[in-house]
């Protein structure tokens, strides 16, 4: 038996709101994306933080993007082995069917996730080892970037650092992925990197010539 209760009452009058203003301002659209299907131009995986709003950031409409959302923005790498992967699907999905042109990775500042695999790593979050966390078990994906840090630095990883190294883990376990590999070899697909500081609106792009994050 479920135990789904209805609405709050806050959201039902915001839904009311959009219903009479930016809906009918733009029926003719919405039928339109209703009986054409979405095409995309880009797949963006970004973080589940409430703070991080990926549609604004872009001015992006309805149909504009298929957005992937997960704890720290991460890609696992390609594990064909038969489990539940809604990553892994929602890539397949958006490469194979969808055909994007671009499949954008997107870290923020102050990432809980990330902060929970450098607590993890760290030896400050033992829960997070226990084999029943899920957040544990999601975030020994960004463990080979930390330990790559934490070698680097001599052991004082910091946390910026460590959340644009979620997008380069993320970048590079992307092209463990067949269709992925196989679009960018053949010139229909491209792959980004980017990183907003959610304080004051900067957005960062990895530069693969080796400049690291610049500037958008």
């Amino acid at each position: 038996m479920h135990r789904a209760r209805p609405i709050p009452e806050y959201l039902a009058r915001r839904y009311a709101g959009w219903k009479a203003s930016t809906f009918e301002a733009n029926r003719a659209w919405y039928r339109h994306l209703a009986s054409e299907g979405q095409h995309p131009r880009a797949m963006i995986i970004a973080c589940c933080d409430s703070r991080v709003n990926v549609t604004q950031i872009f001015g992006a409409e309805s149909g504009d993007f298929f957005v992937h959302r997960n704890i720290a923005n991460l890609i696992p790498p390609f594990e064909p082995d038969g489990d539940k992967h809604g990553t892994s699907a929602a890539l397949e999905y958006a490469v194979t069917v969808l055909k994007v042109a671009h499949v954008i990775v997107i870290g923020h500042s102050r990432c809980g996730g990330v902060a929970g695999c450098h607590a993890m790593c760290g030896g400050e979050a033992p829960e997070l080892e226990e084999r029943s966390s899920f957040i544990g078990r999601w975030m020994d994906i960004l463990r080979p970037g930390y330990e790559r840090l934490a070698k680097q630095s001599k052991g004082n990883v910091e946390m910026e650092d460590l959340e644009r190294e979620a997008v380069l883990v993320s970048l590079s376990n992307l092209t463990t992925f067949p269709f992925v590999d196989a679009a960018i070899d053949d010139g229909s697909l491209s792959i980004h990197g980017l990183w907003t500081d959610i304080s004051d609106g900067t957005l960062l792009q990895y530069a693969p010539d080796g400049n690291g994050f610049v500037p958008v």
